[in-house]
């Protein structure tokens, strides 16, 4: 018997499906649909298609609707707002047939296309009431629920839930157990208390559902009133037994009066406070309070979480880990609002702000590395040349130490630029530190933690900023830096320019070693003089020479003045200059190693012709060397002027500054006096020692020049180098004031167009001198032709560009005698000996044949 009950459930199921998915079809298809449609089944009734199951448990085929974060219970009257499109086809299916409707809660409220996995088999089977059309195709519904429901079968999900709903039956007691008495009555105190702490609900409910006297309903009914979540809601919904149910609730109740009990506590504390101070203050005394009832608070704790994760993802070094762990639970006893707690808060957030294990990843590519270098800068070959060798032994060896150059040059050669370059063609990141002024240590290893407002040295700071563990980082300006009673930054930067010790550099803030081995170090200087020896010891030296008059006039032809008329809003019709007209600006308009002034100078040219575009609508403006004057005013150097006529005691020395070289005019007169020698023109104490080592040396060989024997006691020599205001050292000017002062004594002119160099000794050697290459350059541009240097310069000659070597003559003398006959204009005669007292001098030769 009872398996031909279940077979005709099964046909009954299946005519139902069919007969539903006909009644669904829309337009004229509904029609046809119903001329389709097979009878129903005798024993289903037609008004509320329910039938009786195999454990006799009714079974209602109803459309069904999902409802998100919300739960109806039997004999529950409330109403809902519904927009999805399945939704509204379910309720107006149930509104045409017999107004009963099957509601269960979705598991996830935030699915907008639920499956039959996406919502509980458990609901409640209620009956529409009304239902009202709202704006923007809502519907509100007002229901009534009738008793629970267990899906039995889904018949179909498309356009609409339509589902077999197994009726589950409300167990009533005539005479209630006194177990379950006593669970209701446990249940309404519980009730009673959270009506009494809760604000939500008001305590006049509590009659009306003190007078349930069923204990499965009286369950239902408080569920309903309460403010839990939808799946204690639903826990309710799915015991059957009501002495579980009174249990599962008196749980959830427990649970809930704790909460509001802690919650009055917490506003009690506030309270008393709340006169004291405006609103503010409130909110910030109930946080404090929420976070000491919490013990701090879920948003520090997961704060702390969440460090600790990244703590370990870092990977780092145990004790680094043990040391950051240490504060990271420090602040967890500590209050968030306390001045110590501020300052574990900001270390920690420095320490995870820093790239750790954090590389470039870029592929080294030699050629497209020497391109960039190329098309940034022009000339500076030797500072490319040691670039690309670096990225070679790079790309070879994955161990290799960032290197520390140290680019010095005069300003405006393009050091800090090679600097960026070198970043663009190695793919890094590039971080720049100026260090011009800097006196203080903590600049460098920052400051420790026991200061207000402590924070990482500049050196960490900058990592942070560049974001990689190997960035290109330049330390500006090197030779500027100085130090007082705060300390010795040069003295700190040991330590991070030492390839052996940087790998574990020691922050004073974060006090926890950090590697920089990886880091490519580059520091600029205009002289290294200044430069602590230890310090200089630690850097590769590249020599960024002043650029030659043909290297200036290509930069501003192919760098410079495209770059000014883009900046300027200028097209190259605009404006055109002369080869000629650069020429004529880099001589007359700009002294200087570099094309820092030669850049400002073009620019000025370009406003002036950007302005008689806007005013004259002139388009086309060319600057030749007859109308430079109207851009750049008068001239302000004289370089090609060298005077011609030679001279009595007038020499031409050349000199090395911090601009690059010059030449130098020294004059010389000799005075009737008492055998003074007289230095002025602000003139250094090496200077002054070279002109006095002169004076001896030309003593020594006085006769043979033909000079008096006492001079040095009749007469005053008196030494002067033009543009006093300028002060002068260093000894390589002691031969060019050796051969002035014998051309003063002896009275023989003195060619100007031959510039010397070199330091002189009491025996008359010339010594090797530095700054050979800008020196010659300054001659070559000051219209010399012929060049005396000491013999061991000879090796300096390679360095100085073809073209300038081209149109000079270099004469290397070991000693003072070799070059006076390229100095003086005619021999000079010694003087006649009385017979038989001719004595030889030290240091003697024969008399010289000019």
């Amino acid at each position: 018997m009872s398996d031909d009950k279940n077979k005709k459930l099964q046909e009954l199921l299946n005519d139902i499906e069919r007969m539903n998915r006909a009644d669904d079809a829309d337009g004229e298809n509904d029609a046809v649909a119903d001329e389709a449609k097979p009878s129903e089944p005798e024993f289903l009734t037609e008004e509320q298609n329910v039938f009786v199951g195999e454990d006799d448990s009714r079974i209602r085929v109803v459309p069904m609707i999902p409802l998100r974060g919300l739960s109806i219970f039997p004999y529950m009257v409330l109403h809902f707002d519904i927009g999805r499109e399945k939704s509204i086809s379910a309720l107006e299916k149930a509104m045409v047939r017999n107004q009963m409707i099957f509601l269960v809660a979705q598991r996830d409220a935030d699915t907008d296309l639920p499956t039959k996995e996406d919502f509980y088999s458990i609901g409640t089977i209620a009956k529409i009431k009304q239902m009202l059309k709202l704006p923007g195709d809502a519907i509100r519904v007002l229901v009534e629920g009738i008793s629970r429901g267990m899906v039995d079968k889904m018949v179909f999900e498309v356009p609409y839930f339509k589902c077999a709903v197994r009726e589950i039956k409300e167990i009533e007691y005539e005479e209630i157990p006194n177990r379950t008495t006593a669970l209701m009555r446990s249940t309404l105190s519980r009730f009673e208390e959270y009506l009494r702490l809760s604000p939500k609900v008001s305590q006049d409910i509590f009659p009306s559902v003190a007078s349930v006297e069923q204990p499965g309903r009286l369950a239902d009914v408080i569920t309903s009133h309460l403010d839990i979540k939808p799946e204690d809601k639903q826990s309710i919904l799915e015991a059957f037994d009501p002495d579980k149910r009174l249990e599962t609730l008196n749980e959830i109740l427990t649970k809930e009066i704790d909460i509001l009990q802690i919650e009055h506590d917490i506003n009690s504390k506030v309270r008393v406070q709340i006169n004291k101070s405006q609103r503010e203050y409130y909110l910030r005394e109930q946080l404090r309070a929420i976070q000491e009832e919490l013990g701090q608070g879920d948003i520090i704790e997961d704060e702390i979480e969440d460090w600790l994760n990244k703590l370990e993802e870092l990977n780092l070094p145990e004790k680094i880990s043990e040391k950051i762990e240490k504060e990271i639970k420090r602040l967890m006893k500590i209050q968030s609002s306390s001045a110590e707690g501020g300052v574990i808060r900001t270390y920690i957030e420095w320490i995870f702000a820093l790239p750790w294990n954090n590389y470039t990843m870029a592929e080294t590519d030699l050629t497209g590395s020497e391109t960039i270098l190329n098309e940034d800068h022009y000339g500076l070959e030797k500072v490319k040349e040691r670039i690309v060798e670096y990225l070679a032994v790079m790309k070879l060896s994955e161990g290799l130490k960032g290197p520390i150059l140290c680019l010095v040059g005069p300003p405006g050669t393009g050091k800090t630029s090679v600097a960026r370059s070198i970043a663009r063609a190695t793919g890094r990141e590039f971080v720049r530190m100026s260090l011009g002024g800097v006196r203080d240590e903590a600049e460098i290893r920052g400051h420790r933690r026991t200061y207000i407002g402590a924070i990482p040295g500049r050196v960490i700071s900058a990592i942070k900023e560049g974001g990689t563990m190997d960035p290109v980082f330049l330390f500006d300006e090197i030779d500027k830096i100085g130090n007082d009673f705060r300390g010795d930054p040069a003295s700190a930067l040991l330590e991070v320019l030492d390839p052996e010790q940087n790998k574990e550099f020691t922050d004073h803030y974060l006090e926890i070693p950090f590697d920089l081995s990886k880091v490519m170090f580059i520091t600029t200087a205009n002289t290294v003089d200044t430069i602590p020896r230890p310090l200089l010891d630690r850097m590769e030296v590249i020599a960024v020479p002043g650029y030659t008059e043909e290297e200036k006039l290509k930069i501003a032809e192919q760098y410079l003045i495209p770059k000014k008329l883009k900046e300027h809003g200028l097209k190259p019709e605009n404006l055109h200059i002369s080869e000629k007209t650069t020429r004529d600006v880099i001589n007359y308009y700009t002294r200087e190693s570099g094309v820092r002034n030669l850049e400002r100078e073009i620019a000025n040219i370009c406003r002036k012709t950007a302005r008689r575009v806007v005013e004259k609508n002139i388009a086309n403006s060319r600057v030749t060397p007859a109308n430079l004057g109207k851009y750049l005013g008068k001239k302000r150097f004289r370089y090609d002027v060298i005077e011609d006529e030679t001279q009595v005691g007038v020499t031409t020395g050349m000199a090395w500054t911090a601009v690059g070289g010059t030449t130098l005019s020294i004059e010389t007169t000799v005075l009737p006096g008492t055998g003074q020698l007289v230095l002025t023109g602000q003139l250094g104490d090496v200077m002054k020692e070279s002109a006095r080592a002169g004076v001896s040396y030309i003593r020594s060989i006085g006769k043979r020049l033909g000079i008096k024997a006492d001079f040095y006691k009749d007469d005053d020599l008196h030494i002067h180098i033009p543009e006093g205001a300028t002060p002068k050292d260093g000894p390589s000017a002691g031969v060019t004031m050796c051969c002035a002062m014998i051309s003063a004594l002896t009275g023989v002119p003195a060619r100007q167009d031959v510039a010397m160099t070199g330091e002189i000794t009491l025996r008359g050697k010339v010594l090797p001198v530095g700054g050979v290459r800008e020196k010659v350059l300054a001659a070559h541009r000051a219209g010399i032709h012929k060049i005396l240097l000491p013999a061991d310069n000879e090796r300096d000659i390679d360095e100085i560009p073809a073209n300038v070597r081209r149109g000079l003559e270099f004469v290397l003398s070991k000693d003072a005698n070799e070059a006076l006959p390229h100095v003086l204009t005619r021999a000079v005669k010694p003087a006649r000996a009385a017979a038989g007292k001719t004595k030889e001098k030290p240091g003697g030769a024969e008399p010289l044949q000019c």
